[in-house]
């Protein structure tokens, strides 16, 4: 087992939370509504014609998202989010960048505290050192354009398509719903699985080096854990790992509720800033308490208020 037997909590607050910022921030509407969004602010239509339900390059790019979903829980689309609004959300990231809440923890894949009534190799006490940082949801600018792609309808619906899965809403969580997350030099974000069902990534600043996305697809599901294959990958076995090295402006589809995955240490001076929009099946729900925590660095009275059992049988 790497790491220690424990779960230690040592938030960095080296990045305080400009209390301006967020009074500011707080005061934009919480959603967009459709007749404010224009697609064409974020994506090339003539390519990728996701507001055309008659459109057969639409029809063919939902189901080659399918295919690669149900074969692999992850679907991957280069050059999807145009280069314009890349660069805005890179503004938005390196501009809010110095209020991001930087968590310096020991984690396990579940983010459950140590069990020392389990055996030592059990996957609820491999734990490892998580170093990396998250611009929350309630910081974003007014006009960001990430929460336009967010609020989207249109965008809502395509996942939805892609998945095949419906219907799916936007998240109920005030902090993640549709952070950034950013990794400096040396940062790296551990095995993991996601306490949401799905979530598109944007790449929107590359890393120098390394920063690949590594994932075991659906190694478990809603009634199983599967601690057995999940051990096997945490202790280094490749079989069931994929890897996938994104592009700026790529985006992602993918069920992390039941893919352990992680993003492997980055290197280099650019640190890698990626989007998270994040959709569920549930519209009450929230993360709890414990997942708010350490992805977010906090937890709020929501969190608390609607911790309530999931549908499924698993641990977090």
């Amino acid at each position: 087992m790497n790491g220690p037997h424990y779960c230690a909590d040592v938030i960095d607050l080296t990045r305080p939370i400009k209390s301006k910022k967020i009074m500011k921030n707080n005061s934009a509407p919480s959603a967009f509504s459709s007749f404010e969004i224009r697609l064409e602010e974020f994506v090339d239509l003539e390519e990728f014609p996701i507001h055309d339900l008659t459109s057969p390059i639409r029809e063919m790019l939902v189901n080659d998202c399918r295919k690669d979903l149900e074969k692999w829980g992850c679907a991957h689309i280069p050059n999807f989010i145009t280069s314009s609004a890349v660069q805005k959300m890179r503004d938005e990231a390196f501009r809010l960048i110095n209020d991001s809440r930087r968590a310096h923890k020991f984690v396990n894949p579940y983010l459950t505290e140590d069990d020392t009534t389990l055996p030592k190799d059990h996957p609820k006490r491999f734990f490892e050192e998580r170093t990396s940082s998250f611009i929350n949801s309630d910081l974003l600018d007014r006009d960001s354009i990430l929460r336009k792609i967010y609020d989207s309808d249109v965008m809502v619906h395509f996942v939805s398509d892609c998945l095949n899965v419906g219907p799916i809403y936007r998240w109920a969580e005030p902090l993640g719903r549709n952070p950034y997350s950013v990794m400096y030099d040396g940062d790296y974000f551990p095995w993991h699985f996601d306490g949401n069902d799905f979530t598109v990534s944007i790449l929107v600043n590359e890393s120098i080096d390394g920063g690949d996305f590594e994932y075991a697809p659906d190694i478990r599901t809603p009634k199983n854990e599967n601690f057995e294959d999940v051990k096997s990958v945490l202790r280094g076995q490749r079989d069931k790992v994929r890897v996938l090295s994104l592009k700026n402006g790529d985006i992602q589809i993918f069920k992390g509720r039941y893919s352990l995955h992680r993003v492997t240490k980055t290197k280099g001076k650019e640190p890698r800033i990626i989007a998270l929009p994040t959709y569920v099946t549930n519209p009450y729900l929230v993360n709890r308490p414990h997942h708010a925590e350490a992805f977010y660095g906090r937890s709020m009275p929501i969190h608390h208020e609607r911790n309530l059992e999931r549908l499924d049988d698993l641990t977090d």
